[in-house]
């Protein structure tokens, strides 16, 4: 079975963000970024309902080396990225999405 991927546009926001910042400061290390968020959805695409639920439904994958998460959501075999999620930001600024 195929798994759709759809992002929140505030997380596709987030994610430009991110990425443009770490480039601004070293772009070696935003391709590093980048390719670590390949990863990630990589691996939850592979299984979705591994990682943690975090809230009622929605579900987190921790990056590896830089302090972001990657909030989830899976319905009817569609996984939703709510928020590509800085570690020290406010937690659950995105539960309205």
């Amino acid at each position: 079975m195929t798994i759709e991927l759809s992002f929140h546009p505030e997380a596709v926001q987030e994610l430009r963000t991110a990425f443009l910042w770490y480039y601004d400061r070293n772009p070696i290390v935003a391709q590093s970024f980048q390719e670590e968020t390949e990863r990630a959805i990589d691996t939850v695409l592979e299984n979705p309902r591994r990682w943690p639920k975090w809230g009622d439904t929605e579900r987190k994958y921790v990056f590896p080396h830089f302090p972001f998460n990657l909030i989830y959501r899976v319905n009817f075999g569609t996984v939703e990225v709510l928020a590509v999620a800085h570690q020290k930001r406010k937690p659950g600024y995105w539960k309205k999405r």
